[in-house]
């Protein structure tokens, strides 16, 4: 029976989800700061805020080493004045922050009281009960900084997340971003508003995160080469691999893509975790196929794509796993290129491979398996395509990965024996590959009845191939009455 087409579906935006603190940046340049105490705690507190460019006023009857140090050697910008006193409510006057390191709890609810009352927000060193605000860890690209809260739950995750995101960023950033500041005023006078001047700073983003420096921050020859881009900037189209569902599995090409997104056509498959990292302003659309559903037409979608891009949008269409395999990507490209609109393709892992690593298991191991095909498990007529080679793929030293299988599990077990496939040789079913896996290890002739009992809302692999044996384990693995029965 024929299935009904529909049109694509327009998916709900992206929502902030709760955030434990709101992230905020301070402006503190030239402004009053109050620090209590002569720690080496309140030195890093005196010298970050110096470092924003506040006047800090050091309150401490007596400083420790790194204090002094840090009085002797000076400011990185702003700077501090050292009263050797302990504070008293009156200094709080005019300060816009006030951090302490407080002796005890009596000491530390005086010094938040005397803030607040000054309408200064307050910190308290190691002791959140009388924060107003908490530091967090600081990834310094200045003008870029990038601040890391774990809510005071886990500070050495946050330090682990902060020495991520240094080596991700490349230190020529902080160049590219003072470059971007200065050139904000000829980038108004020249780039129109909207969809022209969006194209221009992404541009500028694709140069920064080259991993080169900007002759100067103000390089004309940097503005002239993102200009000229952003003149000849038109609609595209970007084909991306979302993965098999583990938003971790991106790409870090496919994160930029989602991110510089108008519109986001996207598979059934594709998970929301995927979907969370888009750009939240990104218009999103629904126009996945799945077996046995109502689904989009791939002319419509085709013709979606090309209206968007002619539009001048950005096109990400986002399929599940790798788009060159099983995802329908010549049909689109072709499409794309017959109406002169640009496509890229950004590669994604494909379930098959994403399914081997789950299972640790190599799917050319050299003791067992001398090839790896990935065969579909579904035509269009919903059955298993009538061409395919049975004796070739029944041979042993070949890993088969049926996609699309669930349904044609049952023929799939018939055909290769009848081919000459042992009954009892290896077979392997996953549901959900990366995400709430189910699994299946058996001997072939089984296949059909476990491929029966399976989730049908839940996508199927089905392995095939001595590769596998080794995680025939549990409820599912081969007894000897099961050979005796399959011989």
């Amino acid at each position: 029976m024929p299935l009904r087409s529909r049109k694509p579906e327009a998916a709900a935006p992206g929502r902030l989800g709760p955030l434990a603190k709101l992230p905020v940046f301070h402006d503190l340049r030239g402004r009053r700061a109050v620090v209590a105490g002569g720690s080496s705690a309140a030195a890093w507190k005196a010298e970050l805020l110096a470092a924003a460019g506040a006047h800090v006023n050091i309150y401490a009857p007596s400083t420790g080493e790194d204090m002094d140090n840090l009085l002797r050697h000076g400011p990185a910008d702003g700077r501090f004045a050292i009263h050797g006193r302990r504070w008293t409510p009156d200094v709080m006057e005019g300060a816009a922050i006030a951090v302490a390191d407080a002796e005890d709890d009596q000491e530390a609810a005086a010094f938040a009281t005397a803030a607040r009352a000054a309408g200064a927000p307050v910190n308290v060193i190691d002791n959140p009960v009388f924060c107003d605000f908490q530091f967090g860890a600081i990834v310094n690209r200045s003008p870029v900084v990038i601040g890391i809260s774990t809510d005071g739950a886990a500070p050495i995750l946050g330090q682990a997340i902060r020495r991520k995101i240094e080596t991700l960023l490349h230190p020529s950033i902080a160049l590219w971003a003072a470059l971007a500041r200065n050139m904000r005023g000829h980038v108004l006078d020249r780039v129109a508003q909207g969809l022209a001047r969006r194209d221009f700073w992404e541009s500028f983003a694709d140069l920064a995160f080259a991993g080169r420096p900007p002759a100067s921050v103000t390089d004309p020859d940097a503005l002239r080469e993102a200009l000229a881009i952003a003149r000849h900037a038109t609609g595209r189209v970007t084909l991306v691999g979302a993965g098999p569902g583990d938003a971790e599995l991106l790409t870090l090409k496919a994160m930029r893509a989602l991110q510089s997104a108008d519109v986001i056509l996207f598979d059934d498959l594709v998970s929301d975790d995927v979907l969370e990292l888009a750009r939240r302003e990104a218009r999103r659309l629904m126009v996945g196929k799945r077996g046995g559903r109502a689904s989009c037409s791939q002319d419509d979608t085709n013709s979606l794509m090309v209206r968007l891009a002619l539009e001048g949008k950005h096109v990400v269409r986002l399929k599940s796993g790798d788009p060159m395999i099983f995802g329908r990507a010549g049909e689109e490209i072709a499409c794309l290129e017959r109406a002169g609109v640009p496509v890229e393709i950004v590669s994604g892992i494909t379930a098959g491979v994403a399914m081997a690593a789950s299972l640790r298991v190599s799917l050319t191991h050299r003791e067992t398996a001398q090839s790896v095909r990935f065969v579909t498990g579904c035509a269009k007529t919903g059955r298993l395509p009538a061409d395919l080679d049975w004796r070739g793929l029944a041979d042993r030293k070949t890993t088969t990965i049926y996609y699309m299988a669930g349904a044609t599990a049952p023929e799939i077990a018939d055909r290769l024996m009848a081919a000459g496939y042992p009954a009892n040789g290896s077979a392997m079913m996953v549901s959900n590959v990366s995400r709430q896996e189910t699994r299946w290890s058996g001997p072939l002739y089984a296949l059909g009845d476990a491929a029966r009992s399976r989730d049908p809302d839940r996508p199927v692999l089905i392995g095939i191939g001595d590769v596998f044996r080794s995680v025939q384990t549990g409820s599912s693995q081969e007894s000897a009455q099961d050979r005796q029965q399959a011989r």
